[in-house]
């Protein structure tokens, strides 16, 4: 069956996001009140893309900008690509900085291309969206809650990528503290041991079931879950900056950890009003986003509760 297209503009919202929260590594993600907007509308041909804001002047503007990618891989799902684009992409999620920029980006497309579809929602489902972002994202931790919204825990499964997100408890606090220099995520997996010690694979794996219970149900608990031995101490040479405020924050009480890559840090319960983490950090008190990506407006990426419908067709 053929595809057509519509004829106007759609426009997509899509949430920053922080992965891992300390033990989580690859699994968990949380959807942040900070966000990317992009408008996109079929053309006669050719590919033109405007960029306002972070990575102006710096991301390309042709049909290798990493959004058009995820829109033709998307097309490619549905069974056709248009014969051209026009996009204008307003950024305020801060790049190369460990809050998800990469994964708005392919969510972002994957949206926009469902949504420029007519019946494009219903042709390519929530649970077989995640597949492709999660695909072209490599993993599925930060594409899971910028398309869900929420809580999530991502994992992978043969035929692909399922997540389910989970309602945070309305005690967690969240605080992102984003320096001016930027990370690689590549640079932050090459610090990572291929074998870690089996008492910390144990420790984590608490702390992580921890994580679980206390982010839904018992802040009070978000400081002993917030705890990793996995991935944190690895990367503390590549991001010395990061690896000292969360020690600071953690003196002080605080909940904080590496925001996916970094080297933005995340904190989970309040920080002190007295707290100053120095010149080189922007401090953002945000909220979680429970509603995930959105198409005009209307929530698309819902958070899905049961596994199987979040994650693979039925």
């Amino acid at each position: 069956m053929g595809i057509s297209f519509v004829p106007g503009p759609v426009t997509v919202r899509v949430p920053a996001t922080s992965a891992n929260l300390g033990p989580g590594f690859d699994t968990f993600g949380l959807a942040l009140s900070h966000h990317d907007e992009v408008t996109a509308r079929v053309t006669p041909g050719g590919c033109r893309v405007e960029i306002t804001g972070e990575g102006a002047g710096e991301l390309p503007v042709d049909d290798s900008h990493l959004v058009v990618r995820a829109m033709h891989a998307t097309f490619d799902a549905l069974g056709a690509r248009p014969p051209g684009l026009a996009l204008s992409c307003v950024n305020r999620i801060p790049q190369a900085r460990g809050m998800g920029s990469s994964s708005a980006a392919i969510v972002a497309g994957v949206q926009l291309a469902r949504g420029l579809v007519v019946d494009g929602v219903a042709r390519l489902d929530a649970a077989a969206a995640l597949r492709v972002a999660a695909v072209l994202e490599g993993h599925p931790d930060n594409v899971a809650p910028c398309l869900l919204g929420g809580f999530t825990i991502a994992w992978t499964e043969p035929d692909g990528a399922r997540a389910v997100s989970l309602p945070v408890a309305p005690g967690v606090s969240v605080t992102v503290f984003v320096p001016t220099q930027r990370g690689l995520t590549e640079v932050a997996r090459a610090a990572l041991p291929t074998r870690v010690p089996h008492s910390d694979a144990a420790f984590t794996a608490g702390r992580a079931a921890l994580l679980v219970h206390a982010i839904t149900a018992d802040p009070a608990l978000l400081f002993a879950a917030t705890e990793d031995r996995l991935h944190q101490d690895y990367r503390a040479a590549g991001m010395p900056g990061s690896a000292d405020l969360i020690a600071r924050l953690r003196v002080a009480g605080v909940a904080a950890v590496v925001s996916g890559a970094g080297p933005s840090v995340l904190a989970l319960t309040e920080v002190p009003a007295d707290f100053c983490p120095g010149m080189d950090w922007q401090t953002h008190s945000l909220l979680v986003d429970v509603a995930g990506s959105r198409i005009e407006g209307a929530i698309v990426g819902h958070a899905e509760r049961d596994p199987v419908a979040a994650g693979r067709k039925s």
